[in-house]
């Protein structure tokens, strides 16, 4: 049997290495549209070759290494890039992983980089990333990954008051989607240490947080502000009533500080997470889309339900299962990011009675904003 497999992956291994040596032979991409078409194919093949090698030690075939290493210099900034490093544990590809971060920091790509540089042999290399311009896409991306790992590097941004604010707001909003980082922003605002310039942020992330304990603590450290709860009065008839502008509410929604496209597709933009909004126009009236905006778990689509898994070694994980089998569950979390469990792992999992999408949205942005978001998903219909 181990004979068979060596020969299987030195056929394929064979295969992969020609295909890959073949690219070289044909015009540069982008020189007619054939030689671009014919290069796809390639691309394909090589990627699906791969894909039956996943999990060989590269160290001890050198042939399929260097096949590797061809086709993710063909792959990089794609979230092909990301899979191959992972499936066959590619040291030295940090430079590649950033890349993929600052391309998609708010997507599940992104995210699996980051996983990838936390679980990296050089942590020396994320904290450098953290001190690069594009720190703010690599702080999301890591706020992304729910890894309790990051607390320590993005604890000491919040408090590093000679960086920017918008940075330093980056690194509160990344540390309340895990409890160990919603705990340590709760610590600095007991100890008086949490900067003056982060504590709307912080109210606003940590009495929305999903862990009742710390929700409770924020209501008290962080009591939401009277902007927010006269925000939240307006009623939703008189919201109905006014005309909103569908190209401000198009920019609402791609908006960073309102995040919808990080958890909902709009015509294939944004993240698949969320129920896709392309048509929601045409399946809810203007009344339930500010339902649905001011209260998520109002009416929760099937499909979308929440769950929380709880592991023995006293960790949890909240998302969506997407697959299951007998030995392992898939749970994709907010951002896109499908991670596998053992099930041997998992402690107990509860189906939640809250949705995934966070309550308190529409305090990221002004009652006209919200007016304006509402009428551009409104104007979403299905094509006649």
């Amino acid at each position: 049997m181990l004979a068979l497999r060596k020969s299987v992956f030195g056929a394929i291994a064979g295969f992969l290495t020609v295909s890959v040596c073949l690219v070289g032979q044909f015009p540069a991409r982008g020189t007619d549209s054939v030689s671009e078409k014919a290069e796809d194919t390639r691309k394909s093949i090589n990627l699906e070759a791969l894909s039956r090698l996943k999990g060989i030690d590269l160290e001890s075939n050198a042939a399929v290494k260097a096949a590797v290493l061809r086709i993710l210099d063909q792959v990089r900034g794609t979230p092909q890039f990301v899979q191959i490093v992972r499936d066959f544990n590619v040291k030295g590809q940090t430079a590649g992983l950033l890349e993929v971060i600052q391309q998609d920091p708010s997507g599940p790509s992104g995210a699996e980089a980051a996983r990838l540089l936390l679980a990296g042999e050089d942590p020396g290399e994320l904290k450098g990333a953290l001190n690069d311009t594009n720190v703010e896409s690599v702080i999301e991306a890591l706020g992304n990954t729910g890894e309790k790992a990051t607390v320590p590097l993005l604890l000491p941004i919040v408090t590093e008051t000679s960086r920017p604010l918008l940075v330093r707001k980056k690194a509160v909003e990344a540390l309340a989607k895990t409890r160990e980082g919603a705990s340590s922003l709760l610590d600095l605002a007991r100890a008086k240490t949490l900067p003056e310039d982060l504590k709307s942020t912080a109210s606003q992330e940590l009495n929305n947080v999903r862990w009742d304990n710390l929700k409770s603590d924020a209501a008290q450290l962080l009591p939401p502000t009277a902007k927010q709860e006269a925000h939240a009065l307006v009623p939703i008839p008189e919201l109905v009533s006014r005309k909103g502008d569908p190209q401000k509410g198009a920019a609402v929604f791609r908006r960073e500080t309102v995040g919808c496209f990080k958890c909902h597709q709009i015509n294939g933009e944004g993240v698949d997470f969320g129920p896709n909004l392309s048509e929601i126009g045409t399946k809810l009236a203007k009344d339930a889309l500010y339902v649905s905006i001011r209260d998520p778990s109002a009416g929760i689509s099937f499909g979308y339900e929440a769950w929380l898994l709880d592991f023995k070694n006293g960790d949890d994980a909240l998302g969506l299962i997407v697959s299951e089998t007998k030995d392992e569950l898939a749970l994709k979390a907010v951002g896109g990011l499908v991670t596998r469990y053992k099930k041997s792992e998992i402690a107990r999992r509860t189906k939640q009675k809250l949705s995934i999408m966070p309550a308190g949205l529409e305090q990221t942005m002004s009652t006209d904003d919200l007016v304006d978001l509402v009428e551009y998903l409104s104007s979403l219909k299905k094509r006649q």
